[in-house]
């Protein structure tokens, strides 16, 4: 009892004197500017071009993006399509299933510094091999020594030297014999972690299992980013398709209205010829918008993870392209580094590193753990409950590394460079992060002022148009004018809608660049795959 209570007092001193070596953790400093270099390098330009109209959309700093940004299209069947995303695809469950696989070596390396216990039973029929020691230390020979005339024995117990001769044989006998053993039992070892080698681990592994985290999050905004400009993509297509459905019923008109012309000799065959080419080649745009809204209509079925074709009849009716809202709110550029889930997955790849080094500092220290075994052992099964066939052992053991011919020390080394490797990243990572965000405000802005004169365009090419088809009428102007009014007309509509299309995704790349878009509620994936219920 003295002896357990002696362990169990230095046990506590242990845990009471127990510290963790190594560097503790400090998030880094993003250091990021008080502004976007891209907004103040707008609002520098603003007198020089004052004479052009503001853009309709402009970002704001007074508040942070809205985490579900993607309403503020006011388009429901964009919001239903994102929601099913969520839910359905499989690139984001199979982040959530590495989140998964994260938090089980949490709770691996939680295990290391708990006690192992081991339940054991075994049996064995073995043969120790006794006889031939014993006749080779000349055991037999003097059993033999018993029985023989004038021995000792007969001396002292006359008649009696068979007798005894006869039991140690049988002694013998039995000792070389084979043997059955049985035997059941528990083993028990507890390290210490005196240093904190498991407490480090720990640490590290939680950093990883973050890291996972905020991997999942990227995939989500990525998601979000890729549906919305996809979808985009699909309503701007049918948006061109259109038009040029309509152009080609006005190029029709112009083909009928030559043919007039030239039967009563009004203009030649070649004018018709030339209408009828305007007319096929508009024509074939057509297969050109229809592939790319087919697929558009597959990409978004298997992002929502499910096969081409689900969401045909749902999308396949042509819809507006959604409008851009009036503000943008875009925050500071210090709030950035809390939102955006590469910048957060970069901090903990760098906690994680510098866990490490005090994993491999903490294994030049020694190793001490208690170790103890309890246990029955016998020779048939129904003696194992027999308190004599009781046997135990316990007690501390100490390991301490002596000579590892440099690799402790090379381990050492390279904790601490993977360590300076995580923190560069992680600059990396935000000077990234803030590039992407101006880059992304500064083609929002040049692509809205853009949209602006190609507007402007379309309004005086739709005006030179009709002028060219009245004076046609009047035989004011030739029918190669009226075909190039009509053909000028029809390059700035298509010009000015791709310029709406570029302006809306850019405000997607926008949000991206952000990095909004997982921090409070909406449907997240929850490694279950299924369909929203408001999904088209």
């Amino acid at each position: 009892m003295r002896a357990l209570d002696f362990t169990l007092a230095a046990m506590l001193a242990a845990s009471l004197c127990a510290c963790t070596v190594g560097p503790d953790f400090k998030p880094p400093r993003a250091n990021a500017p008080g502004d976007w270099n891209a907004m103040q390098r707008s609002a520098g330009a603003e007198p020089r071009q004052a004479q052009q109209p503001a853009p309709a959309s402009t970002p704001t700093v007074e508040s942070d993006p809205d985490p579900r940004w993607w309403r503020s299209f006011g388009d429901p069947t964009l919001d239903a399509l994102i929601g099913r995303a969520l839910n359905g695809n499989p690139d984001l469950q199979i982040a959530v299933v590495r989140i998964a696989q994260a938090r089980e070596q949490i709770r691996q390396a939680v295990a290391q510094g708990l006690p192992n216990v081991r339940a054991s039973a075994s049996y064995k029929r073995e043969q120790l091999g006794a006889k031939g020691f014993l006749e080779s230390s000349g055991v037999y020979d003097k059993v033999d020594a018993l029985g023989a005339p004038d021995s000792p024995v007969d001396r002292i117990a006359p008649g009696s030297g068979a007798t005894v001769e006869r039991g140690v044989q049988g002694v013998l006998d039995q000792i070389t014999a084979p043997v059955n053993l049985w035997q059941s039992g528990f083993d028990a070892s507890w390290e210490l972690d005196l240093f904190g080698r498991v407490r480090r681990s720990v640490e590290a592994a939680n950093a990883q299992a973050d890291a996972a985290l905020e991997s999942q999050h990227d995939a989500q905004v990525s998601l979000e980013a890729e549906v919305a400009e996809t979808y985009l993509q699909l309503r701007g297509a049918q948006m061109l398709h259109a038009t040029a459905e309509d152009l080609i019923a006005q190029q029709r008109e112009t083909v009928e209205l030559a043919r007039s012309a030239a039967k009563h000799g009004l203009q030649s065959e070649l004018d018709v010829e030339r209408s009828q080419a305007e007319r096929a080649q508009t024509e074939a745009l057509l297969p050109q918008y229809d592939q790319q809204i087919a697929q558009s209509l597959n990409a978004l079925a298997v992002l929502a993870g499910e096969a081409p074709g689900a969401l045909d009849a749902a999308l396949t009716p042509p819809g507006a392209l959604p409008a851009t809202p009036p503000t943008v709110p875009v925050g500071l550029p210090a709030a950035l580094a809390r939102r955006r889930p590469d910048i957060r997955r970069a901090e903990a790849t760098l906690h994680a590193a510098t866990a490490n080094v005090g994993v491999a500092v903490a294994q030049f220290y020694p190793d001490i753990s208690l170790t103890g075994q309890i246990g029955t052992r016998a020779s048939s099964p129904h003696d194992l409950a027999h308190w004599a066939s009781l046997f135990w052992s316990w007690g501390p053991s100490v390991s301490m590394p002596v000579f590892q011919g440099g690799a402790l020390v090379a381990n050492l080394r390279l904790s601490k460079l993977q360590q300076v490797e995580a923190a560069l990243d992680y600059r990396k990572t935000v000077l990234g992060a803030l590039r992407d965000v101006n880059n992304a405000l500064d083609v929002y802005r040049t692509d809205q002022v853009r949209l602006l004169s190609l507007n402007e365009s379309v309004a005086a090419q739709r005006r030179a148009y009709d002028l060219a088809r009245a004076s046609y009428r009047k035989g004011i102007v030739s029918f190669i004018d009226l075909l190039d009014a009509q053909r000028q007309l029809s390059s700035a509509e298509q010009n000015a809608q791709q310029g709406e299309l570029q302006v809306c995704t850019d405000l997607v790349s926008l949000y991206k660049a952000l990095g909004g878009g997982w921090e409070d509620g909406g449907p997240l994936a929850s490694g279950t795959s299924g369909t929203s219920s408001s999904a088209p």
